[in-house]
């Protein structure tokens, strides 16, 4: 069984840092590409519990516990993705309520 966490997604992805002569901002992506990563995941979790679903319907799975597991890690992964923008929107609201 993999770890669905966040921390475990961006320790996958990682990048290593940028020589001490390079700018701040690579072509790499960093912040963004980790943050696209992280939501093919959760979009990945829902399909595979979508496809789950399905197959039990159909006749073609019998193993209830395995669908169910499988559901779980998509709502799982869809609630830390939801937290997630809530924090950047409140990160966001804070600096602009900052007077300069």
């Amino acid at each position: 069984m993999s770890d669905i966490t966040l921390l475990s997604h961006l320790r996958q992805i990682s990048t290593p840092p940028a020589p001490s002569g390079a700018p701040a901002q690579g072509g790499n992506g960093g912040f963004a590409k980790a943050l696209g990563e992280a939501l093919d995941s959760v979009n990945s979790a829902q399909a595979e519990a979508d496809l789950a679903v399905e197959q039990l319907q159909t006749g073609e799975s019998r193993n209830l516990h395995e669908i169910m597991i499988a559901m779980e890690k998509a709502d799982i992964s869809l609630k830390l993705a939801v937290q997630m923008r809530n924090k950047v929107l409140e990160a966001y609201q804070e600096i602009m309520r900052m007077q300069v």
